[in-house]
């Protein structure tokens, strides 16, 4: 069983590490990969930033790259902390651990709320959004289990299975992964349940830029965050195509445990349970 409280280790960024490495991950085709070999090649954020236009022309771009300017990461660091937020860099001790260990794990996340809950060992719970009464009972059932034996749960703030999954744990410990940025929680019925999550000690985890409205694509980096902080996933019920499945998928990939509870054949919402 988990410790209660996980013992966090790491090094906090200093307030201009921290605006340099918003400003690269913010700037135009600079992903997860590209950051990391940049910093490991020339050290810095900053002297990495320094030679991005000359590493676009050597590569034979007719234009500088758009890169993201102090003020844009200053203005964005100054919007999490009026929202009661702030980024977290993959090296610091806020920063889920498993997630950390994830290829391509983003190298700043914008989170809200308590760090001891996010850094815990995490189950991830995911299923659909058009739940069954008996599906969402069993995943309430599972969160609640999960929960009492020291596991922070995970999920991805969506109706249906998420949602119970959420409220299920929300004494023991619940963290929701969000496709959009921090101030743009999808979908609004679930806008109270975010609330409950702050008040009773969850967290919000988001690796897009504050103001983002998350769109279809947004989704599957959500289902990436979920599976990249757990150290198991559940499926509880999934169609044949689904973005639940896209998380075991992803968990499986990772190395990480992945459970799928078995349902009705007669049910299309258990036919990717089922499958797994």
């Amino acid at each position: 069983m988990p410790h209660e409280e996980t013992t966090r280790q790491g090094i906090e960024l200093s307030a201009r590490q921290r605006v340099a490495w918003l400003r690269l991950i913010r700037s135009d085709n600079i992903g997860p990969v590209t950051f990391r070999e940049l910093i490991n090649h020339f050290g810095s954020a900053e002297k990495a930033l320094d030679a991005l236009p000359e590493l676009s022309r050597r590569g034979g771009s007719l234009r500088s790259p758009r890169i993201a300017t102090l003020a844009e990461a200053e203005g964005e660091i100054e919007t999490a902390e009026r929202f009661g937020a702030r980024f977290v860099g993959i090296g610091e001790p806020d920063y889920p651990p498993a997630l950390r260990h994830l290829d391509g794990a983003p190298p700043l996340i914008a989170m809200k709320g308590s760090a001891s809950t996010a850094t815990r060992p995490c189950v991830g719970i995911v299923g659909s959004r058009n739940a069954s009464i008996n599906g969402a009972k069993f995943a309430a059932m599972l969160a609640r289990d999960c929960g009492r034996a020291g596991y922070t749960i995970a999920s991805g703030l969506a109706r249906g299975i998420d949602a119970a999954a959420h409220r299920a744990s929300l004494a023991t410990g619940t963290v929701a992964m969000l496709a959009g940025g921090l101030d743009r929680p999808y979908p609004q019925e679930n806008f109270g349940l975010l609330q409950d999550i702050y008040d009773q000690g969850g967290a919000t985890i988001s690796e897009m830029p504050f103001g983002w409205e998350p769109r279809a694509r947004d989704f599957p980096r959500r289902n990436r965050l979920i599976s990249g902080v757990s150290l198991g996933v559940v499926i509880v019920e999934a169609a044949e195509r689904s973005g639940s499945l896209i998380t075991a998928r992803l968990a499986g990939e990772a190395g990480r445990l992945v459970f799928a509870v078995p349902g009705s054949p007669l049910d299309a919402r258990c036919e990717g349970t089922n499958r797994l």
